[in-house]
């Protein structure tokens, strides 16, 4: 029903603030089951086709959490809890292939952490959780009652990707998060709705951490969150976390909100508050924040008043209102620039576009390591330049600022620290912590792109990964090189060579079809072997091609194909594709079936990616929910871009059905010159746009700066590439 779906169900106050009490009772056939917010009461016949059943009143909560589920599903065994009945419901085949035992599993673990982790415990008996096989978003967390897509909750033993336990644990606790922040406690109005998906995305990470510890997630979810959120903030037409409420006034509007900066700059902002007040204090000031305004609505300053009470409990001093509104208030993050010779430093805005202006400023806490020295910390609280003692470089020693990523801005520095910094990372690299090798990889290209720096610094950043094996700064460079990749077509060689390394330290594993029990180490297993056959290793490619063969001959499972699928798809014809559509279609895998989708669209054949077009139209081939993925991922191959524009605007009506923001930077992500800029604006008045009007004013200036940025840059990347790989 979220956001404003209720009101097509029952006459309503159909507003987040107005919570009622709802008395429920369904009539359905005999034979299927019904499901509801709260615990059934009641069920009888009332003939031989009818029957009925009544639910016990709801707690107090608003419209939008209201769901019921009418269906022939059957339950997975009980999640173990000592005080909630939790049940896991899913399509019969998936209860009885025990595809919903692992939900089933940690479900009861996670609400436990919960309660005791918030002093407060889950105000029902009864907690309901079903696998359906068409919903919109990935989960909705309904009160007593939260639905999921089919692949964000069954698990299928030796068939599902390696890591779908942890996007399944994730969403888990995401959803759960938001019985207390959301459900319990919610927000007075849309324009906060960070207020519920920056909490549960921040949650998260920590109850995963705490129930599925071999994971070793945390920081992985936390530079996804910062890329993400990043990327879309240094525009221009990104948008504060907290928007004046009379611009939030339409159903359109709404979901707008719910994007990258709601979630990941929501969660991130709320790990930086932690770590400035420090985490014990944050953690009772939550608890507070929960406990005051239980079935009530917040806003912002109620949560900042709650963080206040418990800072001053702890004799703390940080004016918590004072400092955080610039964060939620004002579109965008800092950029600090450190000259590490004389220990000046100073902030503003960061923007892709270099002609727009800001006087925006931030309250900054920054934490400091350097080559000589253990960790120290600052604030700039001005949007002049101020002098600090702990940036100064004294014998010639690196700094490094953002230690360990607390901070929601990107670090420039000095060429000289720049230098010493990539020096450091070639020689020894674990000198710097793990996550600051991706952040400064990530602010390198980043800085390049908005001009800061210049270009050569960012590719030479990427050099020291020739004697790396952690996932997250493989996936910094992989990510950031990707833009490179779309204006230029340029990184395949390049990234060929440096891959070579990687890819030969897991060959052992790889070969024999096994992977390393470290679960991080999977991570860089699976990226080894993504960016080796993207990038053509002739080792890599015959992998993949014998594995699809045999796969073709045996007609069986293996967890590993589904890794190599896009290589033996993209090199094939009309045999391996229509394998792969073939069994797309007979699998009922939710994993294997979106990895297949993925890797059909992956073919270099334009007459089987227009038939795959064709099949978006048709809910039997292609599910409404998927269109606008499916199309995303055509986009992605170089040869289906110009097919997918055409695409969208012949059949807009239908595909921005689905998510539509996802649709637009993906179809628009390669568009760098006036031509397309031309073709997007006429696409922005003569279409009606709906929710997706904000990413399209995105992808205008996300283009204006591509066409700009490449003018400028294309002689000196392509220099660099050559000189890199001759």
């Amino acid at each position: 029903m979220e956001p404003t779906e209720t009101r097509r169900v029952f006459p309503c106050f159909d507003e987040p603030e107005m919570k009622a009490v709802f008395h429920v009772t369904i009539v359905h056939r005999i034979g299927t089951r019904a499901l509801g917010n709260e615990q059934k009461s009641v069920s009888n016949m009332l003939d031989d086709y009818w029957q009925y059943t009544k639910f016990n009143p709801t707690p107090k909560m608003s419209t939008y959490l209201f769901a019921f589920v009418v269906s022939e599903f059957e339950q997975s065994s009980s999640s173990p809890h000592d005080r909630v009945d939790i049940q896991t419901f899913a399509r019969p085949e998936a209860i009885k292939a025990r595809h919903a035992d692992y939900a089933a599993s940690i479900t009861g673990k996670i609400l436990s952490f919960y309660e005791k982790y918030l002093e407060i415990n889950y105000q029902q008996k009864t907690l309901d959780q079903i696998a359906l096989p068409d919903l919109a978003p990935a989960a909705m967390e309904n009160w007593g009652l939260v639905t999921y897509q089919e692949g964000a909750l069954l698990y299928e033993e030796g068939v599902s990707s390696l890591l779908e336990k942890e996007w399944i644990a994730t969403l888990i606790a995401h959803e759960l998060a938001h019985q207390w922040f959301g459900n319990l406690v919610t927000m007075k109005w849309w324009n906060q709705i960070w207020l519920n998906e920056g909490f549960a995305t921040y949650m998260a990470t920590i109850a995963v951490e705490h129930v599925e510890p071999m994971f070793q997630m945390t920081d992985v979810f936390v530079m996804r969150d910062f890329q993400q959120a990043f990327e879309e903030d240094a525009l221009a037409s990104s948008h504060p976390l907290n928007v004046p409420e009379q611009e939030i006034q339409t159903s359109s509007a709404i979901i707008g909100m719910f994007d990258s900066i709601t979630y990941s700059k929501g969660a991130l902002v709320l790990r930086m508050l932690a770590g400035l007040v420090g985490k014990t204090t944050f953690h009772n000031g939550v608890k507070i924040y929960l406990r005051d305004f239980m079935y009530k609505n917040a806003d912002q300053n109620d949560l900042w008043d709650s963080i206040q009470k418990a800072v001053e409990m702890d004799n703390g001093h940080t004016e918590v209102a004072k400092v955080m509104e610039p964060w939620t208030n004002q579109i965008g993050y800092p950029v600090i620039t450190i000259n590490t010779t004389n220990g000046e430093i100073y902030q503003k805005q960061f923007l892709f576009n270099d002609t727009a202006e800001s006087d925006l400023w931030w309250y900054i806490p920054i934490n400091i390591l350097s080559e000589t020295s253990g960790p120290s910390y600052i604030t700039v609280t001005t949007n002049g330049i101020e002098k600090k003692n702990e940036l100064i470089s004294k014998k010639g020693e690196w700094i490094l600022a953002n230690l360990n990523c607390t901070g929601y801005y990107r670090v420039n520095y000095n060429p000289e620290n720049w230098e010493r910094l990539l020096s450091q990372l070639e020689n020894e690299p674990n000198r710097i912590p793990l996550m600051n090798r991706a952040q400064l990889m990530d602010d390198g290209f980043n800085l390049a792109r908005a001009k800061l720096a210049n270009v050569t610094l960012a590719l030479n950043l990427t050099r020291f990964l020739r004697n790396e094996t952690a996932y997250i700064p493989w996936e910094s460079a992989i990510r950031n090189l990707k833009y490179f990749d779309l204006m230029f077509d340029r990184s395949e060689a390049y990234l060929r060579e440096q891959v070579t390394d990687l890819y030969k330290y897991f060959r052992n594993y790889t070969d024999s079809t096994t992977v390393p029990e470290d679960h991080s180490l999977q991570h860089s297993q699976i990226l080894a072997i993504d960016v080796a056959c993207s990038n053509g290793l002739p080792e890599c490619i015959s992998m993949a091609s014998k594995m699809y063969a045999n796969w073709m001959k045996i007609n069986g499972t293996n967890t590993y194909v589904l890794y190599t699928l896009w290589t033996p798809v993209a090199a094939g014809g009309k045999k391996e594709w229509e394998f792969a559509w073939d069994k797309f279609q007979s699998t009922t895998d939710t994993s294997e079936k979106d990895q297949l989708r993925s890797a059909l669209a992956c073919t270099k054949k334009i007459w089987l990616l227009n038939r795959y077009l064709e099949y978006t139209l048709d809910p039997e081939k292609i599910r409404l929910m998927e269109v606008a993925s499916t199309i995303y991922y055509i986009a992605r191959n170089v040869a289906g871009q110009a097919l997918t524009w055409n695409f969208i605007r012949a059949h807009w009506d239908y595909v921005s059905e689905g998510d539509a923001h996802p649709l637009i930077s993906g179809v628009t992500s390669r568009f760098s010159t006036q031509f397309e800029l031309e073709e997007l604006e006429r696409f922005s008045t003569d279409y009606i746009l709906g929710s997706a009007d904000r990413a399209v004013n995105q992808a205008i200036e996300q283009t204006q700066v591509n066409i700009q940025w490449v003018a400028e840059h294309k002689d000196v990347i392509l220099e660099w590439f050559e000189a890199q790989t001759a």
